[in-house]
């Protein structure tokens, strides 16, 4: 199947492990941090904007650093390290990895595994974070989206998807971004504070540039982010047959730089571009063909127009 996982034949029995994790208290505990602080960082943001907190600079910093770290998860660790999307030298793999670390969303290699786990498994009992699992009625789908948007990942229960990247793990360089996530995590907060201190001077500047350049973006990215797995899969249109329930949604494809094409994306999971049609903005797609045509990536797949028409709802 042109279309499968990467290395799926070496993935083994479809059933995933569902032993504890030996440090899924941990995960939990960094999870809720990251989930929680902020949300603070947002509202402590909005008090230092009323009036004075917030300008050319803030404003600057929060979407460059939203743009950099986002296009970290929907190039990066999404259509480059999980489906093998394109092809691309070791140092713009390093910086699409170290970009998408700092969007503090977890190592290459548990972010890439979760996901397969999700395009094998998906909206069945197995898939990580299907918001399908809520039960019938209005309360099902509330109790669905909240465990699909962020439950999933706040939960006791660890999970290993080591299994789902063999080929991951045996890429030294990969290996070697994803041991040191918690530095790119470090240099995704100091950053912004650094840039808004040089910029205005100051250390007001330095603060306010953490809360906006790092709290308040990690906050964006994160919903934005998560509003794939939770929204794409509940509200949308769909023009591929897939197994599962994933739609297009233009709110979320335009926000997380085409990601929310996802019945697109799940029809066709190895191509690099997900908005198919002309009208479907992809913004990671359009930097994919930059790249392309400045020799920088290669090798990059798209499903030939009789293919989408095979899979196309009639």
């Amino acid at each position: 199947m042109s279309e499968s996982l990467p290395a799926a034949g070496d993935l083994g029995s479809t059933a995933p492990s569902h032993a504890p994790h030996p440090s899924s208290l941990l995960h939990r505990v960094t999870n809720l941090i990251f989930i929680l602080v902020p949300i603070a960082g947002l509202v402590i943001g909005c008090v230092f904007a009323w009036g004075w907190g917030f300008g050319w600079v803030e404003l600057g910093l929060l979407i460059g650093m939203y743009i950099a770290t986002g296009l970290g998860i929907t190039i990066g660790y999404h259509r480059l390290f999980t489906h093998r999307s394109f092809k691309t030298g070791r140092i713009m793999t390093a910086i699409f990895g170290v970009l998408g670390s700092m969007a503090a969303e977890g190592s290459i290699i548990r972010w890439s595994g979760a996901h397969r786990c999700h395009h094998q498994h998906s909206d069945d009992h197995d898939d990580p974070h299907s918001p399908h699992a809520g039960g019938a009625g209005v309360l099902g789908v509330v109790k669905g989206f909240f465990f699909a948007h962020v439950g999933w990942i706040i939960r006791a229960e660890g999970r290993s998807f080591a299994r789902y990247v063999p080929d991951l793990k045996k890429d030294r360089l990969v290996r070697w971004i994803s041991m040191l996530f918690p530095v790119w995590l470090l240099l995704g907060l100091l950053l912004p504070a650094v840039l808004g201190g040089v910029l205005t001077l100051s250390w007001r500047g330095a603060l306010l540039g953490f809360i906006w350049g790092a709290l308040v973006r990690i906050l964006v990215v994160h919903h934005i982010t998560w509003s794939v797995n939770s929204v794409c899969h509940l509200w949308g249109t769909r023009s591929y047959r897939t197994k599962d329930e994933s739609r297009n949604n233009p709110i979320i494809g335009v926000l997380a730089f085409g990601e929310g094409w996802h019945n697109n994306h799940h029809a066709f999971p190895t191509s690099a571009r997900h908005g198919l049609r002309w009208w479907q903005f992809d913004l990671s797609y359009i930097i994919i063909s930059i790249l392309a045509k400045l020799g920088l990536v290669w090798d990059v797949r798209i499903p030939s127009r009789d293919r989408m028409l095979a899979k196309k709802i009639s």
